[in-house]
């Protein structure tokens, strides 16, 4: 499953694929423009694989599309109450707001990181930081999401576990996000699970 496409000021793409041998993924990824100016970002794992792990992602993907315009410490509670008699989920979102600046939250293992081109090739800028837990099962008693600024060509990464991390240096940030997609999907994928990655690249305050 393959999706790209320009929301607001984001240029993005997400690549996934179920476990081999299964039909149905667990894996998420959810772009969704907030009316405001804003583009809210969502990756979500189902535990497990299969249609069990497939339902509870696919009724966190409905809340969060019936409710994009709240905060996202908001949306984690709206969708650890929607995925209650579920599997539950690990859960990152991220928000490209209004302003050149970025928020985002993680519950479970879901990772996500902001790389940067530098003077000798692409950076990682940040790597958010993931609170134990399952969204549907057992949510944190605090959810603080970071903000950090954001510029011009800068690329959100957002992945499930079935994906082994790739260093920063290994990513050709001139391409666009559908190549970055599909090659880290092609090349990162493991074998043991269903996997999604999600690129995204803020294009910049005029866009």
């Amino acid at each position: 499953m393959h999706e790209d496409g320009i929301t607001g000021r984001a240029e993005w793409s997400t690549a996934g694929r179920a476990l081999p041998g299964q039909d149905v993924s667990g894996d998420r990824g959810v772009v969704l423009d907030t009316g405001d100016g804003g583009v809210l970002f969502g990756v979500l794992d189902g535990l497990g694989h299969g249609a069990a792990a497939a339902d509870a992602a696919d009724r966190a993907t409905l809340v969060l599309s019936e409710n994009r315009g709240e905060p996202l410490d908001v949306l984690m509670v709206l969708c650890h109450r929607a995925m209650a008699e579920t599997r539950g989920a690990a859960m990152s979102l991220a928000l490209i707001g209004p302003g050149d600046t970025l928020q985002w939250i993680g519950v479970g293992n879901v990772e996500s990181r902001l790389l940067t081109l530098g003077p000798a090739g692409p950076e990682l800028r940040a790597t958010m930081l993931l609170t134990g837990g399952i969204v549907g099962y057992r949510l944190p008693a605090h959810l603080q999401p970071q903000t950090l600024p954001i510029k011009q060509g800068d690329l959100l990464l957002m992945a499930t576990d079935g994906l082994v991390t790739a260093d920063a240096d290994k990513i050709d940030l001139a391409r666009p996000a559908a190549a970055i997609a599909g090659d880290l999907l092609a090349r990162d994928a493991k074998d043991t699970d269903d996997a999604l990655v999600l690129a995204a690249r803020f294009r910049g305050a005029g866009s």
